[in-house]
């Protein structure tokens, strides 16, 4: 079993306790912070792999927390705990580049597979395996992509995107990894395609997000712009 380090920081006992007794369970190192400050203190000293902070907290709140840790290291995976109410603070802070979110009241399974999807792309990164690749699936180009996605993969994305092109296939689905991460830019990258592809006159789709990217996709517009599907398989069967 893996020991990655993971860094809490609430500013509610009750919380890391409960944080605690979850994540014994998986295997992690766990460290706590019940601020922002002491959480910046405990990471400069550990350097833990996963973070997870609470993005309302008195003193420092958990965007100024995600800024500062993706500045130090912008590997870390960093996970934003939101309310139910704050998912303009969760699209905001994968602006800022967090990895995914978790809305309170913390359910188990939520947070068994966030953790999974951190652990994922943890795994990607050390391997460094390619993020966009492209493959034919019947009538349909499949690019399928995984890990973080952001502004160092457009390169990759538009160079895939080009052979479907030039290609003549009129169907394209984006097949995303469960484990995906995808930030603002990302987002911005995406819409940018939908578009290109529209005024192509080709057809795309998406497959494989995540429940929780599927929530931001609709708030930010991009389900309008191209069908959502649940898995591979629907997008190539309609």
């Amino acid at each position: 079993m893996t020991h990655e380090k993971i860094l809490v920081i609430d500013d509610e006992k009750p919380t890391l306790k409960m944080f605690r007794l979850f994540l014994e369970v998986y295997g992690f190192e766990i460290m706590t912070a019940e601020s922002g400050e002491e959480g910046l203190k405990v990471f400069e000293r550990e350097r833990p792999d996963i973070v997870l902070t609470d993005i309302r907290m008195p003193g420092m709140g958990g965007i100024e927390v995600l800024q500062e840790i993706k500045r130090r290291s912008p590997a870390t995976e960093v996970i934003v705990i939101t309310g139910h109410g704050d998912m303009d603070l969760a699209i905001q802070a994968l602006n800022l580049d967090a990895a995914d979110f978790i809305n309170k009241p913390i359910q188990r399974q939520n947070l068994e597979e966030g953790l999974i999807r951190a652990r994922v792309r943890l795994q990607l990164a050390r391997s460094r395996q390619k993020e966009v690749s492209l493959r034919k699936v019947g009538g349909a180009l499949v690019i399928d992509i995984h890990g973080r996605f952001g502004s160092h993969s457009e390169p990759y994305l538009r160079e895939v995107y080009s052979k479907a092109v030039d290609s003549r296939t009129r169907r394209i689905i984006l097949n995303f990894d469960p484990n995906t991460s995808i930030n603002g830019a990302g987002i911005a990258i995406l819409t940018q395609l939908f578009m290109d592809s529209e005024r192509a006159g080709m057809e795309m789709v998406m497959a494989g997000l995540s429940d929780n990217f599927r929530m931001v996709f609709g708030m930010v517009g991009l389900s309008q712009l191209a069908e959502m599907h649940d898995t591979l398989e629907q997008a190539l069967n309609p």
